[in-house]
Protein backbone atom coordinates (compact mmCIF):
# COMPACT_ATOMS: atom_id res chain seq x y z
CA UNK A 1 0.00 0.00 0.00
CA UNK A 2 0.94 3.70 -0.21
CA UNK A 3 1.33 5.85 2.53
CA UNK A 4 0.29 9.14 0.68
CA UNK A 5 -1.28 9.70 -3.05
CA UNK A 6 1.21 10.14 -5.86
CA UNK A 7 1.84 12.71 -7.99
CA UNK A 8 2.91 10.44 -10.20
CA UNK A 9 0.24 10.47 -13.07
CA UNK A 10 0.26 14.05 -13.22
CA UNK A 11 4.14 14.06 -13.21
CA UNK A 12 3.71 11.81 -16.44
CA UNK A 13 1.59 14.46 -18.18
CA UNK A 14 3.74 17.35 -17.52
CA UNK A 15 6.61 15.39 -18.96
CA UNK A 16 4.57 13.95 -22.29
CA UNK A 17 3.14 17.97 -22.62
CA UNK A 18 6.70 20.05 -22.13
CA UNK A 19 8.94 17.00 -23.59
CA UNK A 20 6.67 14.58 -25.83
CA UNK A 21 8.64 12.05 -23.87
CA UNK A 22 6.75 8.97 -22.31
CA UNK A 23 8.12 7.23 -19.39
CA UNK A 24 9.57 3.45 -20.37
CA UNK A 25 9.86 0.44 -18.04
CA UNK A 26 13.15 -1.29 -18.21
CA UNK A 27 12.54 -3.49 -15.12
CA UNK A 28 10.50 -6.57 -15.34
CA UNK A 29 11.10 -7.62 -12.12
CA UNK A 30 10.31 -3.60 -10.94
CA UNK A 31 7.16 -2.37 -13.60
CA UNK A 32 6.37 0.07 -11.52
CA UNK A 33 9.97 1.51 -11.65
CA UNK A 34 9.47 4.34 -14.45
CA UNK A 35 12.56 6.24 -16.21
CA UNK A 36 12.37 9.37 -18.45
CA UNK A 37 15.43 9.41 -20.49
CA UNK A 38 16.50 11.77 -23.46
CA UNK A 39 15.26 10.68 -27.34
CA UNK A 40 18.82 11.65 -28.53
CA UNK A 41 21.68 10.54 -26.20
CA UNK A 42 19.21 8.19 -24.80
CA UNK A 43 20.46 9.16 -21.40
CA UNK A 44 18.15 9.43 -17.98
CA UNK A 45 16.76 12.55 -17.03
CA UNK A 46 14.46 10.94 -14.45
CA UNK A 47 13.66 7.65 -12.69
CA UNK A 48 10.55 7.24 -10.71
CA UNK A 49 10.82 4.06 -8.03
CA UNK A 50 8.17 3.11 -6.02
CA UNK A 51 9.63 2.15 -2.65
CA UNK A 52 8.92 1.15 1.19
CA UNK A 53 9.60 4.65 3.16
CA UNK A 54 11.81 2.47 5.52
CA UNK A 55 14.22 2.48 3.18
CA UNK A 56 14.67 6.37 3.01
CA UNK A 57 14.50 6.56 6.82
CA UNK A 58 11.08 6.91 7.13
CA UNK A 59 9.18 5.02 9.72
CA UNK A 60 6.16 2.84 8.42
CA UNK A 61 6.63 0.11 5.89
CA UNK A 62 4.24 1.85 3.13
CA UNK A 63 5.16 2.28 -0.15
CA UNK A 64 6.01 5.81 -1.62
CA UNK A 65 6.84 7.15 -4.95
CA UNK A 66 10.24 9.02 -5.35
CA UNK A 67 12.07 10.59 -8.18
CA UNK A 68 15.50 10.45 -8.83
CA UNK A 69 16.70 14.09 -10.64
CA UNK A 70 20.32 14.72 -11.18
CA UNK A 71 21.90 18.01 -9.63
CA UNK A 72 24.97 19.71 -11.63
CA UNK A 73 26.30 21.36 -8.20
CA UNK A 74 27.40 18.85 -5.77
CA UNK A 75 27.43 21.51 -2.84
CA UNK A 76 23.41 22.48 -4.03
CA UNK A 77 22.56 18.92 -3.98
CA UNK A 78 24.03 18.70 -0.48
CA UNK A 79 21.85 21.49 0.70
CA UNK A 80 18.64 20.14 -0.91
CA UNK A 81 18.87 16.79 1.34
CA UNK A 82 18.54 18.68 4.44
CA UNK A 83 14.56 19.68 3.29
CA UNK A 84 11.75 17.68 4.65
CA UNK A 85 10.86 15.10 1.32
CA UNK A 86 14.24 15.38 -0.07
CA UNK A 87 16.93 12.39 0.04
CA UNK A 88 20.60 11.45 -1.35
CA UNK A 89 19.95 9.47 -4.76
CA UNK A 90 17.91 6.32 -4.08
CA UNK A 91 20.80 3.58 -5.99
CA UNK A 92 22.17 6.24 -7.47
CA UNK A 93 25.26 8.21 -7.10
CA UNK A 94 24.90 10.30 -4.15
CA UNK A 95 27.21 13.01 -5.57
CA UNK A 96 24.70 13.91 -8.19
CA UNK A 97 21.50 12.54 -8.03
CA UNK A 98 18.72 13.09 -5.26
CA UNK A 99 15.73 11.42 -4.17
CA UNK A 100 12.21 13.52 -4.20
CA UNK A 101 8.92 12.21 -2.97
CA UNK A 102 6.15 12.36 -4.81
CA UNK A 103 3.51 12.25 -2.07
CA UNK A 104 2.74 15.79 -1.73
CA UNK A 105 5.43 17.04 0.95
CA UNK A 106 7.44 18.66 -1.92
CA UNK A 107 4.79 21.14 -4.29
CA UNK A 108 4.31 19.79 -7.42
CA UNK A 109 5.45 22.88 -9.11
CA UNK A 110 8.81 22.60 -7.13
CA UNK A 111 8.90 19.06 -8.22
CA UNK A 112 8.56 19.98 -11.93
CA UNK A 113 11.56 22.72 -11.78
CA UNK A 114 13.96 19.83 -10.45
CA UNK A 115 13.18 17.87 -13.36
CA UNK A 116 13.66 20.80 -15.39
CA UNK A 117 16.86 21.24 -14.39
CA UNK A 118 18.15 17.48 -14.53
CA UNK A 119 16.77 17.45 -17.92
CA UNK A 120 19.28 20.43 -18.85
CA UNK A 121 21.83 18.57 -16.69
CA UNK A 122 21.58 15.47 -18.89
CA UNK A 123 21.19 16.91 -22.16
CA UNK A 124 23.14 16.58 -25.12
CA UNK A 125 25.67 19.42 -26.00
CA UNK A 126 23.50 20.01 -28.87
CA UNK A 127 20.22 20.52 -27.16
CA UNK A 128 22.07 22.63 -24.14
CA UNK A 129 23.03 25.12 -26.59
CA UNK A 130 19.51 25.35 -27.84
CA UNK A 131 18.01 25.48 -24.33
CA UNK A 132 20.60 28.41 -22.95
CA UNK A 133 19.71 31.49 -22.30
CA UNK A 134 20.45 34.41 -24.92
CA UNK A 135 23.73 35.71 -24.33
CA UNK A 136 26.14 38.67 -25.35
CA UNK A 137 29.50 38.09 -27.99
CA UNK A 138 31.91 40.30 -28.88
CA UNK A 139 33.18 39.55 -32.40
CA UNK A 140 36.13 40.82 -34.05
CA UNK A 141 35.60 42.19 -37.85
CA UNK A 142 38.94 42.54 -40.16
CA UNK A 143 38.39 45.57 -42.40
CA UNK A 144 41.43 44.14 -44.73
CA UNK A 145 39.59 41.24 -45.81
CA UNK A 146 35.75 42.65 -45.51
CA UNK A 147 34.54 45.89 -46.33
CA UNK A 148 32.38 46.10 -42.78
CA UNK A 149 32.38 49.50 -42.21
CA UNK A 150 30.26 49.68 -45.24
CA UNK A 151 28.17 46.46 -44.83
CA UNK A 152 25.06 47.40 -43.62
CA UNK A 153 24.86 50.33 -45.97
CA UNK A 154 22.38 48.83 -48.28
CA UNK A 155 20.62 45.83 -46.33
CA UNK A 156 20.11 45.52 -42.34
CA UNK A 157 20.72 41.72 -42.64
CA UNK A 158 24.21 40.01 -43.36
CA UNK A 159 25.79 36.83 -43.07
CA UNK A 160 28.69 36.08 -41.20
CA UNK A 161 31.31 34.11 -40.24
CA UNK A 162 30.24 31.49 -37.38
CA UNK A 163 33.10 30.35 -35.12
CA UNK A 164 31.32 30.33 -31.93
CA UNK A 165 28.16 28.49 -30.22
CA UNK A 166 26.12 31.37 -31.38
CA UNK A 167 21.91 30.82 -31.41
CA UNK A 168 19.44 32.58 -33.12
CA UNK A 169 18.60 35.77 -30.08
CA UNK A 170 22.10 35.94 -29.41
CA UNK A 171 23.32 39.45 -29.80
CA UNK A 172 26.66 40.24 -31.26
CA UNK A 173 29.02 43.52 -31.03
CA UNK A 174 31.25 43.64 -33.62
CA UNK A 175 34.59 45.20 -32.65
CA UNK A 176 35.68 46.61 -36.72
CA UNK A 177 40.20 45.93 -36.07
CA UNK A 178 42.80 48.64 -37.38
CA UNK A 179 42.60 51.39 -38.36
CA UNK A 180 39.23 52.02 -36.79
CA UNK A 181 40.13 49.40 -33.58
CA UNK A 182 36.22 50.52 -31.89
CA UNK A 183 32.92 48.46 -31.45
CA UNK A 184 30.79 49.46 -33.94
CA UNK A 185 28.01 47.75 -34.49
CA UNK A 186 25.39 45.80 -32.31
CA UNK A 187 23.59 42.77 -34.05
CA UNK A 188 21.01 40.00 -33.53
CA UNK A 189 21.80 36.50 -34.85
CA UNK A 190 18.57 35.59 -36.63
CA UNK A 191 19.79 32.06 -37.42
CA UNK A 192 22.49 30.31 -36.94
CA UNK A 193 24.85 27.33 -37.97
CA UNK A 194 23.90 27.89 -41.81
CA UNK A 195 25.85 25.38 -44.01
CA UNK A 196 28.50 27.76 -45.80
CA UNK A 197 31.45 26.89 -48.29
CA UNK A 198 34.16 29.44 -48.88
CA UNK A 199 38.33 29.70 -49.14
CA UNK A 200 40.49 31.94 -50.17
CA UNK A 201 43.72 32.97 -49.10
CA UNK A 202 42.72 34.54 -45.87
CA UNK A 203 39.46 32.89 -44.98
CA UNK A 204 37.58 29.70 -44.52
CA UNK A 205 33.69 29.78 -43.36
CA UNK A 206 32.35 26.51 -43.27
CA UNK A 207 29.35 27.81 -40.97
CA UNK A 208 27.46 31.11 -41.16
CA UNK A 209 24.98 33.29 -39.32
CA UNK A 210 22.76 35.54 -40.35
CA UNK A 211 23.39 38.99 -38.01
CA UNK A 212 20.49 42.08 -37.92
CA UNK A 213 21.71 45.47 -37.35
CA UNK A 214 20.27 46.78 -34.35
CA UNK A 215 22.37 49.95 -33.83
CA UNK A 216 25.64 51.98 -35.17
CA UNK A 217 28.24 53.29 -32.80
CA UNK A 218 30.85 55.96 -33.17
CA UNK A 219 34.25 54.66 -33.38
CA UNK A 220 35.35 57.20 -30.50
CA UNK A 221 32.87 56.04 -27.90
CA UNK A 222 34.41 52.31 -27.66
CA UNK A 223 37.54 52.23 -29.00
CA UNK A 224 40.17 49.60 -28.41
CA UNK A 225 41.94 52.51 -25.74
CA UNK A 226 38.94 53.00 -23.90
CA UNK A 227 37.97 48.93 -23.81
CA UNK A 228 41.21 48.03 -22.38
CA UNK A 229 41.35 50.77 -19.65
CA UNK A 230 38.18 50.91 -18.51
CA UNK A 231 36.76 47.42 -19.13
CA UNK A 232 39.97 45.21 -19.08
CA UNK A 233 39.93 44.18 -22.66
CA UNK A 234 43.11 43.79 -23.82
CA UNK A 235 42.79 42.18 -27.46
CA UNK A 236 39.77 40.69 -29.62
CA UNK A 237 40.95 37.92 -31.47
CA UNK A 238 38.02 35.84 -31.47
CA UNK A 239 34.15 34.89 -30.61
CA UNK A 240 34.43 36.04 -26.69
CA UNK A 241 31.77 36.71 -24.04
CA UNK A 242 31.41 40.45 -22.65
CA UNK A 243 32.15 42.02 -19.37
CA UNK A 244 28.94 43.02 -17.68
CA UNK A 245 29.97 46.18 -17.04
CA UNK A 246 30.63 46.78 -20.46
CA UNK A 247 27.43 45.06 -21.09
CA UNK A 248 26.05 47.84 -18.90
CA UNK A 249 27.75 50.54 -21.07
CA UNK A 250 26.77 49.40 -24.27
CA UNK A 251 23.21 49.11 -23.32
CA UNK A 252 23.30 52.74 -21.89
CA UNK A 253 25.07 53.91 -24.95
CA UNK A 254 21.78 52.96 -26.90
CA UNK A 255 18.99 54.64 -24.35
Amino acid sequence: MKAAESCRSELYEYVKKKYQCKPDYPWKSSPEHAVFRHADNKKWYGLIVDIPRSRLGLSGEARVDVLNVKVKDAFFADVLVQREGYFPGYHMNHRNWISVLLDGTVPFEEICGMLDDSYLATASKQRKQKARPPKEWLIPANPKYYDIVHAFDDADIIEWKQSGAMKAGDTVYLYVGAPVSAIMYKCRVTEADIPYSYQDEHLTIQTAMKLKLLKRYEPERFAFETLKKEYGIFAVRGPRGIPNTLSAALRRSIE
